[in-house]
């Protein structure tokens, strides 16, 4: 369950965090990867591809029949994650906490991640999400910035799966930003508009 392909991206600016993307499903390493020029330039970037094939591409989780999460999959599937993350980080000589940016299967996989790996990131932008799991998880985020950015047109969603998981993160000790845009289930020039501006007051 170790990604099987990433793409490492340096960038011109060493002394800020890694930025890892995590793509929506049928995706794969190379579709963030303009957002993450966009959001922050300079920046180098760790583009994920999930183990999952689905769609013609891939994920990072399987879901039920009913298109539920399959939090069994997905909780056993974190742990091999975390530690690539963790690796790249080292071998690449990073100090600082990367921070994590996600997008639809991608974002929920990132909030399984920071609900089961307190200490990984020193943030996260959350693209579409819902809680990856039914129950609080007993951790402490210590105040790790989230921003979740929900679709009020989401056909994928239902009425407030951001703002659940943002009251979980809450709960969990993060420092939630809840926004919610006049978009569908894409991310949009308004998503990377609020993007840009919530990592420049988070840093």
């Amino acid at each position: 369950m170790v990604p099987s392909a990433h793409l490492f991206i340096p960038g011109t600016t060493p002394d800020r965090p890694l930025m890892v993307m995590l793509h929506g499903s049928g995706g794969d390493e190379r579709s963030l990867v303009p957002l993450a020029a966009e959001l922050a330039p300079g920046t180098s970037t760790l583009a994920i591809r999930g183990t999952v094939e689905i769609d013609g591409g891939f994920a990072f989780f399987h879901r039920n029949p009913g298109r539920s999460i399959d939090e069994v999959d997905i909780a056993a599937r974190v742990p091999a994650l975390a530690e690539f993350i963790k690796t790249t980080c080292a071998d690449h000589g990073f100090t600082k906490r990367p921070v994590v940016v996600g997008f639809s299967n991608g974002a929920i996989m990132a909030a399984a991640l920071l609900l089961t790996h307190p200490t990984l990131f020193s943030g996260a932008i959350l693209l579409r999400p819902l809680s990856p799991f039914s129950q609080d998880r007993s951790i402490h985020l210590g105040g790790t910035p989230v921003l979740i950015i929900d679709g009020e047109k989401d056909s994928r969603r239902s009425p407030g799966d951001g703002a659940r998981l943002a009251e979980r993160l809450n709960r969990a000790g993060a420092t939630v930003t809840h926004r919610v845009l006049p978009v569908g289930h894409v991310v949009t020039d308004i998503d990377t508009r609020v993007a840009r501006g919530w990592i420049s007051g988070a840093r």
